[in-house]
Order: C-alpha cells, then structure tokens, then sequence
C-alpha cells in the first residue's frame, strides 16, 4: 500500500501561518499525476472532516467554509508534492492534519482511498 506522508505540522499562534506538505514516500515510485487531492482533519473529539480539494493539475480547488479565505490548496507537479497553506490560523483550527489521493472529485472520505498518518498542527490563543 502506497503511503502518503504528511510534513509541515506545528504549534503556533493564533493568527500565525503555517505549510504542510504532502507526498508519497520515497520508495514507493507512486505519482500523483491524474489524482484528485485533498486535506481533511480531526479535531480532539470530533469525526474526519473535509478541508480542502484540488485536481492534480492545480484546477478546481474547492475549500471548506470554514477555512475558506484563509487556506489556499496547490500542487507542484515536478515535485510530485501537495501543498496546504494556513493564514490567519485560529485554535479552532487545532486538528491532525491528514492528505489524501483518489479518482474522484469530491468532500467525502469515500472518495479517497490512499492517506497519510497525519501531521498535528496546534493553535494556541
């Protein structure tokens, strides 16, 4: 099983900014090329909930309601990497961070079906 590995995690401030990266693991040989990709995250608690999407290409980025604005999804195709930049974080944006591969476009866990173990990412007020 191809694995995704998520980098970029941190505790911050509120208001500060942080990137994760995402990418499939060195000796896998997986590329992300025709993939739909996406972030989601979980908060202490909570269930897995949907962030952000994006087609390999760097079209179509969907967001979030409550990230919209403020996380912008992207990729860099040479590096076969997948990008989440964070603005104006806030501690509700306290969650494990997890990047995830599939077919199809969409905001349901189902529609992916390669993820990452997560990268924390900590906000304090």
């Amino acid at each position: 099983q191809v694995q995704l590995v998520e980098s970029g995690g941190g505790l911050v401030q509120a208001g500060d900014s942080l990137r994760l990266s995402c990418a499939p693991s060195g000796a896998s040989g997986y590329t992300f090329s025709n993939y739909i990709l996406a972030w989601f995250r979980q908060a202490p608690g909570k269930e897995r909930e949907f962030v952000a999407v994006i087609h390999w290409t760097g079209v179509s980025p969907y967001y979030a309601d409550s990230v919209k604005g403020r996380f912008t999804i992207s990729t860099a195709n040479a590096k076969n990497t997948l990008y989440l930049q964070m603005n104006s974080l806030k501690p509700e944006d306290t969650a494990v961070y997890y990047c995830a591969a599939g077919r199809h476009y969409g905001t349901s866990e189902n529609d992916y079906d390669r993820w990452g173990q997560g990268t924390q990412v900590t906000v304090s007020s």
